[in-house]
């Protein structure tokens, strides 16, 4: 166990409080993972991402963890906090209780502390998923009058919380997963010059959409509320209307 030394011991921010902190390590090489223990001053605007960022300049440098814009844009910062999905940057330490477990994401390889290897979330993806999509309108063209329904998905910051909260990708390595089955639909929606039916086909399997349970965790988890269960099922609609030819249910290809 890790903890301040008496002589060094840390000094609460006016209108603040200690709070114990359980890290998980893992480090190339070592037999098995362990936690280590911190005692760390905090206040109450205090964010996870403060408090571990304290911990790597005042206690230990060698904890490793991945960050990037602040605010809960680029998606880099996700881990487990109690057991809960959240993004770093945006959660505060007084949320979370007095003492707190802080975990990498599950369901995607570690490869040092609370650092994930992201590519197993992206080789997830169908292999039609372009990553780079050019705008398929020019900047004085008016706004198309449905484009909130795909504003939503354009909020996705691919942080891989929804897989780390998915009941299914944690019991079975071949199911796709949410956030591929969410990207999926938002292609078929709006295909881009992707065709429409690979995605469908890629998304009719055994491991892909008829694989989820619908225990919507990953719309819980969510943080830019793209909703991925509710796109999940949306997709299955689309299959269901195409098997029973059904009108309007499935886009016919261009």
């Amino acid at each position: 166990m890790v903890t301040a030394a008496e002589t060094d011991a840390p000094t609460p921010p006016a209108g603040g409080e200690l709070r114990r902190f359980r890290v998980f390590r893992f480090k190339r090489g070592d037999a098995a993972p362990r936690f280590d223990e911190f005692d760390v001053p905090v206040g109450p605007k205090t964010t996870l991402l403060d408090a571990l960022r304290w911990i790597q300049l005042r206690r230990d440098g060698t904890l490793a963890l991945r960050h990037s814009c602040l605010h809960a844009s680029c998606g880099t910062c996700g881990v487990q906090a109690n057991g809960r999905e959240v993004l770093m940057c945006v959660t505060f330490v007084h949320d979370l209780g007095h003492e707190i477990t802080v975990e990498p994401l599950a369901n995607i390889p570690v490869l040092t502390d609370l650092v994930v290897d992201m590519r197993e979330f992206y080789a997830r993806f169908p292999d039609v998923h372009p990553f780079l999509r050019e705008s398929e309108f020019l900047p004085e063209a008016d706004t198309p009058d449905a484009i909130e329904r795909y504003a939503r998905y354009e909020d996705c910051i691919e942080c891989g919380l929804c897989v780390s909260a998915c009941p299914i990708v944690a019991t079975s390595d071949r199911y796709v997963g949410p956030a591929a089955l969410a990207a999926a639909q938002r292609l078929a929606e709006e295909p881009r010059g992707v065709d429409v039916e690979d995605v469908l086909d890629w998304a009719d399997a055994e491991d892909g959409v008829w694989r989820c349970h619908a225990a919507f965790e990953c719309t819980e988890a969510c943080p830019s509320n793209v909703n991925p269960a509710a796109r999940i099922m949306a997709l299955r609609g689309v299959l269901v209307g195409g098997r029973l030819r059904l009108p309007g249910l499935r886009r016919e290809p261009a």
